[in-house]
């Protein structure tokens, strides 16, 4: 029985060694094999080389406008803390923030629209320009440019604008062109028939709202004589419409016969003895505003006023010395030269044009 018991106990110490083996040579296999799967699904989820934690792949950035505790506003709603003069600026659909800037520039273009409607007349001293406007001697007959000055004479500069204003144009500002009338006397800037600014008058006459509407059937004589004298045509239909609206019947207040106004002297050798006979008329015109450019070395300003009586030195009251005489019409029209150059030569109505071209209007208290 000793026996038996010893040899029980040996048997069962061996068996609780074997089962103890036995115990860990199973657990280790199953931990090797979790770590592995694991491996596995983290090496197809992100690669070889990506992060094997887990919190990279499932952890989001939160949204900007709640870490920085913004407030999104849609474009679609006014801001609400705008305030009220931004709100009645906006339009009907609304507007945000980020329509300020169209806001700001709103009163700009109001008070633009606003000078527009309303101008301002401009300074009695001519504008300033570039040199270039002023000099030169290359042909600027074609239109779109500024005159371009043989001599200023002390008057400073053309004050030339594209733009046809009340008292400028392309052809200088109307302080300019009667330079010396409200001082010592007129002493005209040297301009020449190259160096202005005009339309072609062929290819504007025909042309619905021509200010040569009037002229537009006696055009071919203008033609006819403008190349005859060398005298670009619508120099020539400005005189006729400057003193006669293109009206052929016209006689003036001293008896100036027809379109060109020409006086008794010049009216020797006409058709009949009528002064008024178109084709002669404008010839007539023609030849003496000719023999003017001639006789002054093309000197336009001053033969262009000699046309309606001007003379170097006239001054204001010279001018308008007539009004007191009982022979109103018999004025200088001191806006003549600005009318003409920057009016009809424009192919602009010089007396319909709003604002009216010109500042003195001499002739307006006339009945």
């Amino acid at each position: 029985m000793k026996l038996t018991a010893s040899l029980l106990a040996v048997l069962t110490t061996v068996a609780v060694a074997v089962a103890v083996q036995a115990g860990h040579s199973f657990e280790k296999p199953s931990v090797l094999g979790r770590h592995a799967t694991l491996a596995a699904r983290n090496k197809g989820a992100f690669g070889i080389n990506a992060p094997k934690l887990r919190r990279n792949k499932t952890c989001r950035p939160r949204p900007v406008s709640r870490v920085l505790n913004l407030n999104v506003v849609s474009s679609e709603t006014p801001t609400p803390s705008a305030p009220a003069s931004f709100a009645n600026s906006t339009s009907a659909s609304g507007s945000t923030a980020t329509s300020a800037p169209t806001a700001t520039s709103t009163p700009t273009a109001t008070s633009t629209l606003t000078a527009t409607s309303t101008p301002t007349p401009p300074p009695t001293s001519p504008a300033p320009q570039p040199p270039t406007s002023d000099n030169g001697s290359g042909n600027n007959n074609s239109g779109g440019g500024l005159v371009q000055v043989v001599s200023s004479n002390g008057c400073g500069s053309s004050g030339a604008t594209k733009e046809i204003t009340a008292l400028s144009g392309p052809n200088g500002h109307i302080d300019f062109l009667t330079c010396g009338i409200n001082s010592g006397g007129w002493e005209p800037p040297v301009l020449t028939i190259q160096n202005i600014v005009t339309a072609d008058l062929s290819a504007v006459a025909y042309q619905d709202g021509s200010a040569f509407t009037n002229c537009k059937d006696f055009v071919p004589i203008f033609e006819k004589y403008g190349s005859q004298y060398g005298i670009p045509a619508i120099l020539i239909a400005s005189f006729a419409m400057q003193e006669s609206s293109c009206i052929p019947s016209t006689v003036g207040g001293a008896g100036e016969q027809g379109l060109m106004q020409l006086t008794s002297d010049k009216c020797v050798g006409a058709p009949n003895g009528d002064c008024k006979d178109v084709d002669f008329n404008i010839g007539a015109g023609a030849k003496f505003f000719s023999q003017l450019l001639n006789d002054n070395d093309g000197d336009l300003l001053t033969c262009i006023g000699h046309y309606n009586g001007w003379f170097k030195g006239m001054t204001y009251d010279d001018a308008t010395a007539a009004a007191h005489g009982g022979n109103c019409r018999e004025q200088n029209n001191l806006d003549y030269l600005h009318q003409f150059l920057n009016g009809w030569c424009q192919d602009v109505n010089a007396y319909q044009h709003n604002p009216p071209l010109g500042k003195y209007f001499n002739l307006n208290v006339c009945q």
